[in-house]
């Protein structure tokens, strides 16, 4: 049992914490949560040790190995493996024991203890959850000196989970994570055996790990059972008790303070008056349940601009001299798409993302776009860069160079960031704000397409949901990516996989891609097959396969479609230059024809790939 008893803690002169106390039961998985900046980082460091309450105690278990991600990430010349590995001190202690004891009955008590904590498996248990988080067998035997710092993370958390704490502590452990990664610790905490305390921002890790939530609001610490649903069900329902009692107090106050009013001063009633008067000194005021002020999320309505936005024709792209990342690239968004890219990290999607924002070019090809095209493209890199010493009035002002104070002032405010908000120094502002800091830079220009690369981390839960309901409310186009499930499923209405040095639209829902992702999808194998059925006929296999040339059929007849639209624009700019679309108007009549010539040769290539798709389809099927 893992117990909080009364703690305060004060940072700066200022109470973080304020005689919190909870109990938390042994072998529960817990949930912390709270608003960014309450205290649920500092509440992990003080039951870790790393920080020492000003007053109250926490009680852990004798003896209990408790678990906490390192702030550093590991670094050098090992391996992943080996990091991981290394985390287990007393099998690292016992093997590295085992190879100079001399002792014979010291060596036999060894390796007992050896076989008793599985240390000889340990290598393939240390692979299987790298390779949970993303590491495939080459990446586990690199030196960690040649991964970027979310990688490092990963190991660091790899480690950690490898452990196996008795009590084991994580925060935000997902923030590095994509969405693969993320369904996979997600199903690793699931049966995680010992006491598990999490903050996350996750819904879907909320309702389906947890088995408590503890809230942290105002220095406080309450806990309830359920997930993160029955939290808010739970809460929403307190504070309408606690609203209809503050209700009921407040109207026998005032009739209180009505009588003593009226009566302290006729001798007849000054002593019932008087006994009133105690009556009302000795209330305690019950306190309405605090609600948090609203986040404000408010995207600027983009000028209309006719579809199609961007066009992909069989483009690639890559980082100057080196191999394309991503090759055959058929794509088309509409002003009103709205497009969630799938697929593990190191696949292409931030490349894919900076391809459509311009930020790289095809090197094979076409892209098409508008040049009254205005992009708003969202990354982590662009929070971490934010000016500390500035403002956000004064980052605003700057980026906002030539338009009024009254301009810049509500292009803030959109974003929570009114009266003296906006004039706190960036290096006060939590991970958070600072994001929201930067939705509100990137979209000063109201642009027509919104990119957001993993818009959600450092947001709390409701700040999350306060973006889902601007995104929603917001008239342009959005590509996403992101590991948070639930703003996806919310959001968007198009998803396409970036994998194998491409991306296609994926046909699936996102249910079907988790259950891609976690083998859910494989049907059970039958007790028999009655004589007149073959076990090809209802294999995974085949079942897989069938999917697959039907994702690619669907991709290959957009691809017609496309082609078979641009030819008709160059037949029209041809017989008439005068109605030329804008990225035809300047190309001369013999550039013109060698561009027919080749979107012909495509549109021949695509149309044969499109019936050899059919026909295999069709084979597999009467098959």
């Amino acid at each position: 049992m893992l117990t909080i008893d009364g703690i305060t803690v004060r940072l700066g002169g200022r109470p973080i914490l304020e005689r919190a106390s909870a109990t938390i039961p042994q072998g529960s998985r817990v949930g912390l949560i709270g608003r960014n900046g309450a205290g649920k980082s500092t509440l992990m460091k003080t039951l870790i040790g790393e920080i020492e309450p000003d007053d109250g105690h926490i009680g852990r278990p004798s003896r209990a190995r408790v678990g906490y991600i390192a702030q550093e990430a590991p670094d050098g010349a090992i391996t992943p493996e080996e990091a991981v590995l290394a985390a287990d001190v007393e099998r690292a202690q016992l093997l590295d024991e085992a190879e100079t004891c001399t002792d014979v009955d010291r060596l036999g008590e060894v390796h007992e203890r050896l076989l008793a904590i599985d240390a000889y498996s340990a290598p393939a248990r240390a692979a299987k959850i790298l390779n949970g988080l993303g590491f495939d067998e080459e990446m586990q035997r690199r030196p960690l000196s040649s991964f970027s710092g979310g990688w490092k993370m990963r190991v660091a958390l790899g480690a950690l989970l490898f452990s196996e704490p008795d009590v084991l502590l994580l925060d935000e452990p997902s923030n590095h994570l994509d969405l693969e990664a993320t369904l996979w610790l997600e199903n690793f905490l699931k049966s995680y055996p010992a006491t598990l305390l999490v903050i996350s921002h996750e819904r879907d890790l909320l309702n389906n790990v947890v088995d408590h939530i503890l809230h942290l609001q105002g220095g406080k610490l309450t806990l309830y059972s359920g997930g993160y649903d029955s939290f808010e069900k739970q809460r929403a329902e307190r504070a309408a008790q606690l609203a209809s009692a503050k209700a009921a107090q407040d109207a026998q106050r005032a009739r209180l303070e009505d009588y003593v009013a009226r009566n302290s001063a006729r001798a007849s009633t000054a002593k019932q008056a008087q006994a009133r008067a105690k009556m009302l000194a000795k209330m305690q005021p019950i306190v309405a349940l605090m609600e948090d002020p609203s986040l404000s999320f408010e995207f600027p309505s983009p000028g209309e601009l006719r579809s199609p936005m961007i066009t992909l024709d069989g483009a690639a792209v890559a980082y100057g001299d080196a191999p394309p990342i991503l090759k055959r690239l058929n794509m088309r968004i509409d002003a009103d798409d709205r497009i969630a890219l799938l697929g593990r990290n190191g696949n292409g999607k931030t490349t894919l993302a900076r391809l459509l924002s311009a930020q790289l070019q095809a090197v094979e090809g076409e892209m098409s776009a508008p040049g009254k095209l205005k992009v708003g493209y969202f990354t982590q890199y662009q929070v971490e860069e934010l000016s500390s010493d500035s403002t956000p009035l004064d980052l605003m002002t700057l980026a906002m160079e030539g338009k009024n104070p009254a301009a810049v002032r509500a292009q803030l405010g959109r974003f929570g960031f009114s009266g003296p908000r906006a004039t706190q120094k960036v290096e006060k502002l939590s991970g958070g704000e600072r994001a929201r800091l930067a939705l509100a830079l990137i979209t000063r220009d109201a642009p027509h397409l919104l990119i957001l690369d993993e818009p959600t981390n450092h947001l709390d839960v409701d700040a999350r949901e306060a973006l889902v309901q601007a995104l929603n409310d917001y008239s342009g186009a959005v590509i996403l990516i992101s590991h948070d499930r639930h703003m996806v499923e919310l959001t968007a209405d198009r998803l396409m996989l970036v994998d194998g040095g491409t991306a296609r639209e994926y046909s699936g829902s996102m249910d079907d891609y988790i259950d891609f992702v976690l083998g859910r999808n494989q049907p059970k194998k039958e007790a028999k097959q009655s004589a007149g059925k073959t076990a090809s006929g209802n294999s995974s296999k085949t079942r897989a396969k069938a999917r697959f040339l039907k994702s690619e059929l669907a991709t290959a007849e957009k691809a017609m479609a496309r082609l078979e639209s641009s030819l008709n624009e160059i037949d029209e700019t041809m017989c008439d230059p005068a109605k030329a679309p804008p990225h035809l108007a300047d190309i001369a009549m013999g550039d013109l024809l060698i561009r027919r010539t080749e979107v012909s040769e495509r549109l021949a290539k695509a149309e044969a790939e499109w019936l050899d798709l059919g026909e295999q389809l069709e084979a597999l099927e009467n098959a």
